[in-house]
């Protein structure tokens, strides 16, 4: 449990245990090497940089509160009832230790002395970076009975630290502005901070953590006592689960602390996020491979023991142990190194271990003690090993030799000439009609279109085996070229734009929901490479005399009817890509000098995969809600 924000007499928490590594002028010359970008995510990440130093402050058992306000013109400001950042004259610098954190690279409570065990952050870059590429940043500690202020500009201090008031509260407020000469955008985005904000609420149980935008007056507020037991719940929500509470457990090992949450549901896919010092590590790691192994030496052994498995029977894979598996995993340690393509991989080699034998010796425990979910475990594990069976086989079917043969694609198939997949696109087309004006309309050189019949198979309610027997899923393995699930390789990518274009209508999105659940849970590579798109064909075409028009939108087309007036005008209301002809459909929908596509990402895993759940799961009242809520912006779904 956080503590209450108290002066603990015994935690020299001060200047001495601040470090400095280097200077800063170097974050405005690159800044992209120390947030990510300088678009819409590395503006983001400047609030999470000041989010962490909180939630070191929560970790270490000194703070229970932080608050986010989006002020109006870009302005954030982030406040925590912590100890207040030292603000006593730094040893080595002469300065004092808030001055030194906001204006030194790498200065910190972090970096060794007994500022903190473990803590968070952008692998410890810090708040001096928000500073660096803010116009103006601004920082109030409360501490020792008094309120002290200091300002910087572009990373510079302005104004001294000066004493401006009494008070009797602890904690730190920094108010900042990100500069407009780095950021692209200096908009932020609720809804973005608060996928991270509610994440950061589950890792850490008890604290509260709230966000108001000032312009919209919205505000949100995240707490959870239950932590990740909440978590593992919550992404359950809209499935049918194999036992009503979460398996949960944690454990200090050495230096470093385990928290698990387990629970399993109906469904076929494995959703396990892992965390390491709050990060999301979306490549896994050591922790997360820990984890997998005891999770199946722990239910072998029990399947074994309980004569679930027959002696002459092979043990279970952990993928069929894994089918149906939600479960968040959260480590905290010393010096976390991180690795992979995007720094999202924890390297540590001894959490391997840690990892492992708390869970295989906590897991048994609770299989032991709780025979009737153990068993549901078990059965569930033997089903999916009988479907894998089946599986390879239907997959086999998908294997043949060459990634693309005649007969595996009747006529149904037209291609591009243009080898080069880089430089290809692929459009999966609703509807033969459709699919035939893209045929005549496109660009033959690097536009390939499939179309599709009807709804594909819903892949949420089917396991592999059955999916692998549906001839749309088949047609759309065997032209990407990649293979699909553990077989799956993006470097056999056969186009490497993937583009969705359905009807506008209700049915439309229905088929680009399917499609997308379908990428989503069995070639999500394609997605994170960033492949997958969605076409936006226009809803109106505006005809007065000789010219057209086309709006993508309500809005759009009232804006331009209050201007223009009626008089004159015809408007038609386009049901589905099949009444437009070849040319229009190429000039609105496909001409890459004038189409839009709307990328699909993964920003939010979680988000992802409640979309999912709802809309294509067994539970009707959710879905219902969903709809009703959404019913306005489905039009541009983005995951």
């Amino acid at each position: 449990m956080v503590g209450k924000n108290n002066n603990h007499s015994h935690n020299n928490y001060d200047a001495s245990q601040i470090q400095v590594l280097e200077g800063l002028e170097a974050v405005r010359h690159t800044p992209g090497m120390y947030i990510g970008s300088t678009g819409s995510s590395g503006l983001h990440h400047l609030v999470y940089e000041v989010v962490d130093n909180s939630i070191d402050e929560a970790m270490a058992g000194y703070c229970d509160r932080i608050e986010v306000i989006l002020k109006p013109d870009g302005v954030v400001t982030v406040s925590d009832n912590g100890r207040g950042i030292p603000v006593d004259e730094h040893p080595k610098m002469g300065r004092p230790a808030v001055e030194v954190v906001l204006t030194t690279l790498h200065a910190g409570g972090k970096f060794g002395g007994e500022g903190y065990k473990v803590s968070g952050g952008l692998h410890g870059v810090g708040v001096s970076v928000v500073n660096a590429l803010s116009q103006w940043l601004e920082v109030e500690v409360y501490r020792e009975g008094k309120v002290f202020r200091q300002r910087f500009e572009r990373g510079k201090v302005v104004t001294p630290l000066e004493i401006v008031g009494t008070t009797a509260a602890t904690g730190t407020r920094i108010t900042f502005k990100p500069d407009p000469e780095i950021f692209e955008e200096t908009t932020f985005n609720l809804e973005i901070l608060c996928q991270r904000l509610r994440e950061l609420a589950y890792l850490n149980k008890g604290l509260l953590i709230s966000i108001k935008d000032e312009e919209t007056g919205k505000e949100r507020q995240f707490k959870f006592n239950g932590g990740i037991k909440e978590f593992v719940q919550d992404l359950n929500k809209n499935k049918n689960t194999l036992f009503p509470k979460p398996i949960y457990f944690e454990a200090q090992q050495q230096e470093s602390k385990v928290e698990v949450a387990i629970q399993y549901n109906d469904g076929y896919t494995e959703n396990i996020l892992s965390y390491a010092n709050n990060i999301h590590t979306h490549e896994g790691g050591t922790h997360e491979v820990g984890f997998k192994l005891a999770l199946t030496r722990a239910i072998n052994d029990y399947a074994r023991k309980s004569g679930q498995l027959k002696d002459n029977q092979p043990n279970l894979a952990g993928e069929d142990i894994r089918e149906g598996i939600v479960a968040v995993l959260s480590v905290q340690l010393l010096n976390p190194q991180f690795e992979g393509q995007t720094k999202m991989k924890l390297g540590n080699t001894e959490m391997r271990g840690i990892v492992d034998s708390v869970v295989y010796e906590r897991l048994s425990a609770y299989l032991e003690e709780t025979p009737s979910v153990a068993r549901k475990i078990v059965e569930k594990a033997i089903k999916a090993a009988q479907a894998r069976e089946a599986a390879r086989k239907a997959r086999e079917l998908t294997r043949r030799k060459g990634a693309l043969e005649v007969t595996a694609l009747p006529g149904k198939l037209a291609d591009c000439t243009v080898k080069d997949p880089a430089l290809c696109e692929i459009y999966l087309v609703e509807g033969d009609s459709a699919g035939g004006s893209a045929k005549q309309g496109r660009d033959r050189r690097f536009q390939a279109i499939l179309p599709l019949r009807g709804k594909i198979l819903n892949v949420e309610k089917a396991r592999l085996d059955k999916i692998l027997n549906n001839e749309e899923i088949r047609t759309i393995i065997t032209a990407m070229g990649t293979g699909i699930d553990e077989d799956f390789d993006i470097a056999k990518a056969r186009y490497h734009k993937l583009i969705i274009m359905t009807d506008a209508d209700v049915d439309g999105a229905h088929i680009r929901t399917l499609l997308l659940t379908f990428f989503y849970r069995y070639m999500r590579p394609l997605i994170e490479a960033g492949y997958v798109y969605i076409a936006q064909p226009p809803l109106y075409m505006v005809t007065k005399g000789n010219t057209q028009k086309y709006f993508y939108s309500d809005e759009e087309l009232e804006k331009y009817l209050d201007e223009k007036g009626r008089n004159g005008i015809t408007v038609q209301r386009y049901k589905g890509l099949g009444e437009m002809n070849p040319a229009q459909l190429w000039e609105t929908t496909m001409d890459p000098e004038k189409r839009t596509l709307l990328q699909v990402s993964l920003e939010d895993a979680m988000a992802a995969d409640q979309i999912f759940s709802i809309l294509m799961g067994d539970q009707v009242e959710p879905r219902r809600e969903f709809i009703q809520t959404h019913a306005r912006e489905v039009r541009n779904l983005d995951i």
